[in-house]
């Protein structure tokens, strides 16, 4: 708590204040409090050229008594009002970043955030071998977008969020590795390997697709029939977990990743 009668006691406990705001503000969560505290930095700038001011006075008031260690006051006294100099100019370069700090604190103010949006992306669909080929292939002839068409015709809503939260195949970012190549188009994110042979698609988890965007309505279609998205109420349709992915065999696994980087971890025993 402040003293308001300990000049010293007092500027310890600034400096602690503020070594904590500086820490707290690594990383603000919530936007909303940005405001307010730029309004109290700039209350304490403000105070903070009045704190410079009323030092540099301090020092030439007690000229008088300035020495240097050795005793020489005609030396202290020089020093005394060099610091006092300096303290002066330190407190109209405050004035200075005052002036450009209100401009942020009115800026600020007419800012209105919304509320985070939930960016987990979930997994719709994941493809490898000779299921994955005929959409390679598509992405070679018509491109990622055409792709991310084809693929979304898995997507079967909240059906498709229920089975990816069940089987935790919720992610906080599309999953990759360093050899898959993203693409993304509207809510989607499609991770695929050309050298691996496997293609993945993921979604925003609480932000349904456009379909007029997409055409999802009328889906391109793939060269061969192993890519083939199942039809709502089909029996394909009616095991979205097996249907969308490559099994269950592997509970300790991603759908997102492929046989041949999880042949290798599981040889090398090295756990995910």
């Amino acid at each position: 708590m402040p003293t308001y009668s300990d000049p010293h006691a007092d500027a310890r406990e600034a400096s602690e204040a503020i070594r904590g705001l500086a820490h707290a503000t690594q990383h603000v969560e919530d936007p909303d409090v940005l405001y307010p505290i730029i309004g109290e930095t700039l209350a304490t700038t403000r105070r903070l050229g009045q704190v410079l001011d009323q030092l540099a006075r301090a020092h030439q008031h007690h000229t008088g008594r300035a020495t240097t260690d050795d005793g020489d006051p005609a030396a202290g006294s020089q020093l005394a009002f060099e610091t006092a100099a300096a303290l002066h100019e330190a407190s109209a370069l405050v004035d200075q970043a005052d002036t450009t700090l209100d401009r942020a604190f009115n800026r600020a103010g007419r800012i209105a955030w919304q509320p985070a949006r939930d960016e987990r992306w979930i997994s719709v669909v994941f493809l490898q071998g000779g299921e994955a080929d005929p959409v390679i292939e598509m992405i070679d002839r018509q491109g990622t977008d055409a792709a991310i068409e084809f693929l979304a015709g898995w997507d079967a809503g909240d059906e498709t969020v229920q089975d990816a939260l069940e089987n935790g195949y919720v992610y906080d970012t599309p999953p990759q590795t360093p050899a898959d190549r993203v693409a993304t188009r509207d809510v989607y994110a499609l991770t695929y390997s050309p050298d691996l042979g496997y293609v993945g698609l993921t979604r925003q988890i609480d932000t349904p697709p456009d379909p007029d965007l997409l055409g999802i309505d009328t889906p391109v279609q793939a060269d061969a029939p192993a890519a083939k998205a199942p039809a709502v109420g089909t029996p394909a349709a009616e095991e979205p977990a097996r249907g969308r992915h490559r099994g269950q065999d592997r509970r300790d696994g991603s759908w997102f990743l492929p046989d041949a980087i999880a042949d290798v971890a599981e040889a090398r025993g090295i756990t995910r």
